[in-house]
Parts: structure tokens; sequence; C-alpha cells
């Protein structure tokens, strides 16, 4: 699900900064959908799609293509603005996002 080749090659093995980027990662995600969540329930498709393409350079560097994928749904549907088709959309980006939320902690742990 997480695969850290890119930060690792990007950081050039460097575990402090590995763990550095990963704790921005877990500190400016959990708010990002927060925003997508409040974005969803005011209908501001327009934001929606902004916030989901601002997290989505950010799971590419966190290996997370599952929830990159779904960000980029978000991001092509919110153009339709369809509440119940980007609702769905966004609960499955949320499940990636928690699960690999939990992943990454336990990274961060043992680095």
């Amino acid at each position: 699900m997480i695969d850290l080749s890119f930060l690792e090659q990007f950081t050039k093995g460097d575990k402090k900064k590995m763990k550095r980027y990963i704790n921005i990662y877990l500190s400016i995600a959990p708010k990002t959908f927060q925003v997508m969540k409040k974005n969803l329930q005011e209908e501001d498709w327009d934001q929606l799609r902004i916030n989901a393409h601002s997290l989505k350079p950010q799971a590419d560097y966190m290996g997370i293509p599952s929830l990159k994928a779904a960000l980029v749904n978000i991001e092509s549907q919110s153009k339709g603005g369809n509440k119940t088709i980007l609702q769905k959309l966004f609960q499955n980006a949320l499940k990636f996002h928690k699960e690999s939320e939990a992943s990454l902690k336990r990274i961060v742990s043992r680095l």
C-alpha cells in the first residue's frame, strides 16, 4: 500500500529527512481532509477540486498510489458537481488516507 522508494531516493536515504517529510504529511493531510469535507457539505466544487489537487503530490511523495488515484477522481468529478458521487469518492480517499496514516505512523516510530 505504501512505497517509500521515491522518498528514500529524494532524501538520499536520510532517515531524519524522511521522518520530517512524513510528519509534514501526517500534519497536513488530516486538515486537508477536514476542509474537503466542509467543501462537500457546502457544495463548493471548485475548492474541493483545489484541495484534492493540492494533496495529490503529497500522496505521490508518500508512495500511496491508491490515495493519489482517489484524489485524481475527486478532482475530475468535481467539475460535474454530482454530490452523491463526490461523497463516495471522498469516503474512498479518506479510507485510503486513514489506512496509510496508521502505516506511516508506524514507519516514523521505527526511523
